[in-house]
């Protein structure tokens, strides 16, 4: 996501301010910047690097979301806000 937002912080700003301006027709009402983002996120040489290089894990990655969706919105978020980050 960090990457994203270097690349493609203009789209992701304004494709945000259409989300929060408009609650309840977001979906329909910025369905072009929404498209503008996604654009920008294929379209961009470093991004595309990574998206080839790391595609393996990308699946992996996607394929577990989808598999524990149900799971990941009964965890229990209390004691992350204070947690410490971990060092990479």
């Amino acid at each position: 996501m960090a990457i994203m937002s270097k690349y493609c912080q203009k789209e992701l700003d304004e494709y945000g301010a259409c989300v929060v301006s408009h609650p309840v027709s977001w979906q329909e009402k910025c369905v072009d910047l929404k498209l503008r983002v996604a654009q920008c996120t294929s379209s961009h040489p470093v991004i595309r690097k990574i998206r080839s290089d790391c595609a393996g894990e990308f699946s992996v990655f996607e394929r577990c979301l989808r598999e524990n969706q149900s799971s990941a919105e009964t965890v229990d978020l209390s004691g992350i806000a204070n947690a410490a980050p971990q060092p990479t």
